[in-house]
C-alpha cells in the first residue's frame, strides 16, 4: 500500500522548525506556530494510526525507487502509535512550556529545537531503512543537547557534555552495526535484511552484531546495566524538557529495540531472548532501588523511568502476542503518565520554588487538582486497577506465568509494590505532610493544570477503556511476530 500520510509527521516539524527559527524574538508568535503545527501533525498521526489499521503496513518510496534500492519510510501498528501518543505529550508539554519557561530561555531557539526534536523522534519511529533509523537518531539527539543546555547554566551543561560523549560512544557502535549489518546482507532495508538475515551462515559475526544492537539501543533506552547517564541528565534542565525527554526519548530506544529484535534478531540468534529477560529484570530492579533512595521528586521519578522500561523489555523478552500486546500498551500508557508525573513535580515547584521532597508539604490545600492528579498518575504509574498501568502489568504477568517466566514474575510484582511505596513517599512528603513555609506562586496555575489534566485523563480513558485500545496494541503485536507481513509489503510477494 502507498500513502502518503507517512511523510507528514516528519515535514510539518521540519518547516514548523524552521520558521520558528526566524520568530525566536517574537515568543508569542512563537508559541502559536508551535501548537500550530503540533496539533495539524498530532491529526495527521491519528489519520494515520487509523490507515494502518484499515488498508495494512503502509509504504512510501521517495524518489521513485522501489525498495530495497531507494528509502522508504514503512509504517506498522507500532510505529504508528508513537507517532500519535508522540504528537499527544508533545503538545501537552508546549502547553505547560508557555506557563513556566522563562523568556530568555524561549528566545534560545527552544521552539525551533523542540520542533526538530519531533521532526527526528518521529522520523525514527517510521523509517524502514537502518541507516537512516542511525540518522533520525541523530537529528533527535542534535536537538536534545540545545534543549538540555537551554540556559546555559553550570550543572546543565555539565550534564550536557557527558549525555553527548556517551551518545557520540553510541552513535559510533550503531554505526558499527549498520556496517556489519551491510557485510552481511549486502541491503540496509529493514525487510531486506530480515528477508536475507536468516540465510547467512556466519552465525557467529550475526551474533556479534546482535549483541552491538542491545548495547547501543541498551544505551538509548537507558538499560542494565548503562543506564546511569540518566537521572542526572534528566535532572538538569527546566523540568518541562525532562518530563518530555522521560516521558518519550527512552522510547526511541526501545522502540528500536523492538524493532530490530522482532525483525532480525528474535529468530536468528538464540541468546537475544533470554539476555533481555535478564535486562528486564536488572533493569526493573535496580531502577526502584534507585527511586526508594532519592529525595527530589526529579530524581525519583528519573529512576522510575529505568524501572519501568524493564517491563517493556519483559514483554519482548518473552515475545509472545500476549506479552508484545502488553509491552506495546505498557509504553503508550508509561509515556502518557511518566510526562504528566514530571509535569506535575515542574508545576509544584514553579509554585513553591523546589521541588525536594523535605521541604515541601501541604501543597494539596493550596492545589487539591494538582495533588488528586498526582495520586491518580503516581497509582497508575504503580499499576494499581482499573488504571491503564495495571492492565499493561496484568497482560505482562499472564504472559510469564503462561511461558513459564517465573523469576521474571516475580521480580514484576515486587517492583510494583516498590513503585506504589515510592509514589505514596512522595503524596507524603508533599501533599499530605504539614505544609512548610515558602512562597506560593499561582500565575499560570489554571494552564499548568490543563496540560496535565489531559495526560492524566487519557491515562485513566486508556486503562478504563482498555477493550477499545488494546485491539491497536494486538494488532502492533501481530505485525511484530509476522516478519513476512512487513516483508511483503516492501518488497512485494513473490
Amino acid at each position: 500500500m502507498t500513502s502518503s500520510l507517512p511523510i507528514l509527521p516528519v515535514a510539518l516539524p521540519l518547516a514548523a522548525g524552521t520558521l520558528l527559527v526566524f520568530l525566536r524574538n517574537w515568543p508569542s508568535a512563537s508559541r502559536a506556530v508551535a501548537f500550530a503545527a503540533n496539533v495539524t501533525t498530532l491529526v495527521f498521526a491519528a489519520l494515520l494510526v487509523s490507515q494502518v489499521e484499515s488498508d495494512g503496513i503502509q509504504v512510501l518510496a521517495f524518489g521513485g525507487w522501489a525498495a530495497p534500492f531507494g528509502i522508504a519510510f514503512t509504517v506498522d501498528m507500532l510505529g504508528a502509535l508513537m507517532v500519535l501518543v508522540t504528537m499527544v505529550v508533545s503538545t501537552a508539554c508546549l502547553v505547560f512550556a508557555a506557563f513556566t519557561l522563562d523568556e530568555p530561555r524561549e528566545r534560545m531557539f527552544f521552539y525551533p529545537l523542540f520542533q526538530f526534536l519531533l521532526m527526528g523522534v518521529n522520523g525514527s519511529f517510521l523509517t524502514g531503512d537502518l541507516f537512516n533509523l542511525f540518522v533520525w537518531f541523530e537529528v533527535l539527539l542534535i536537538s536534545s543537547y540545545g534543549l538540555m543546555a537551554l540556559g546555559s547554566e553550570g550543572y546543565q551543561l555539565q550534564e550536557t557534555f557527558k549525555y553527548l560523549v556517551l551518545n557520540a560512544l553510541s552513535s559510533a557502535m550503531f554505526l558499527l552495526g549498520v556496517a556489519m549489518v551491510y557485510s552481511l546482507t549486502g541491503t540496509l532495508n529493514m525487510a531486506d535484511i530480515a528477508a536475507k538475515l536468516p540465510q547467512v551462515d556466519d552465525t557467529a559475526l550475526t551474533g556479534a552484531t546482535a549483541v552491538i544492537f542491545m548495547v547501543v539501543f541498551g544505551v538509548k533506552g537507558a538499560l542494565f546495566p548503562v543506564y546511569m547517564w540518566l537521572p542526572r541528565a534528566y535532572f538538569a534542565p527546566p523540568t518541562v524538557i525532562s518530563g518530555f525527554f522521560g516521558g518519550l526519548l527512552t522510547k526511541v530506544g526501545v522502540y528500536a529495540l523492538f524493532r530490530v529484535v522482532s525483525l532480525f534478531f528474535a529468530d536468528t540468534v538464540p541468546f537475544v531472548l533470554p539476555v533481555l529477560a535478564f535486562t528486564a529484570c536488572t533493569t526493573m530492579f535496580f531502577g526502584v532501588i534507585g527511586a526508594l533512595s532519592q529525595w527530589h521528586m526529579k530524581r525519583v521519578l528519573s529512576y522510575h523511568i529505568i524501572s519501568q522500561i524493564g517491563y517493556m523489555i519483559m514483554g519482548l523478552a518473552i515475545f509472545t502476542p500476549l506479552a508484545l500486546t502488553g509491552g506495546i500498551f505498557y509504553i503508550v500508557h508509561h509515556i502518557l503518565v511518566k510526562t504528566s508525573l514530571f509535569l506535575i513535580a515542574g508545576a509544584v515547584e514553579a509554585s513553591r520554588g523546589t521541588a525536594h521532597l523535605k521541604r515541601l508539604g501541604g501543597v494539596i490545600d493550596g492545589s487539591p487538582l494538582l495533588g488528586a492528579m498526582f495520586l491518580t498518575a503516581g497509582l497508575g504509574l504503580a499499576g494499581v486497577p482499573p488504571l491503564s498501568g495495571f492492565v499493561a502489568k496484568f497482560m505482562l504477568i499472564q504472559a510469564g506465568l503462561e511461558d513459564d517466566f517465573y523469576k521474571t514474575v516475580f521480580i514484576s510484582v515486587l517492583v510494583g509494590f516498590l513503585t506504589l511505596f515510592s509514589m505514596m513517599k512522595i503524596f507524603r512528603y508533599v501533599f499530605w505532610s504539614p505544609e512548610t513555609t515558602g512562597p506560593v506562586y499561582q500565575e499560570g496555575q489554571a494552564a499548568r493544570n490543563i496540560s496535565i489534566g489531559v495526560l492524566v485523563a487519557l491515562g485513566i480513558i486508556l486503562g478504563l477503556g482498555a477493550s477499545y485500545a488494546l485491539p491497536y496494541a494486538a494488532l502492533a503485536a501481530e505485525q511484530l511476530l509476522d516478519p513476512q507481513a512487513y516483508i511483503d509489503a516492501v518488497l512485494g510477494k513473490e
